[in-house]
């Protein structure tokens, strides 16, 4: 996400429902644990969901089948399962059909467009 754009999410959009795919996305570039996971999550929203957010999300993918999780010594390791694969890819798709065209037109220079 761009800092000049949008340094917070904005008022208008409420993107509690976007963590879950948001998780499944950064889990598709690499295994994270927990903290690894709210970190990333926090460079690119602005703010670092908390525990109590985080670790239920992680739950659920996990009982949906998305999600693996491995101990190693004293951390907790999730990874991308091949569903959580194929979810994230179908999600993709979704989400570039609704939104393909707001993030065209919106995509580029956005100080530009919003000033005309």
């Amino acid at each position: 996400m761009s800092e000049e754009c949008c340094p917070e999410a904005p008022a208008c959009c409420d993107m509690r429902g976007m963590l879950s795919f948001y998780i499944l996305w950064l889990l598709s570039k690499r295994p994270m644990n927990g903290q690894e996971l709210s970190e990333e999550l926090g460079k690119r929203r602005g703010t670092q969901p908390t525990p109590g957010t985080i670790y239920p999300a992680l739950k659920e993918l996990r009982t949906k089948g998305l999600v693996e999780m491995e101990r190693k010594g004293r951390s907790t390791i999730y990874t991308l399962s091949k569903d959580g694969q194929e979810g994230l890819e179908e999600a993709c798709r979704y989400f570039c059909s609704a939104f393909g065209e707001i993030f065209e037109e919106y995509g580029g220079n956005t100080t530009e467009q919003t000033s005309n």
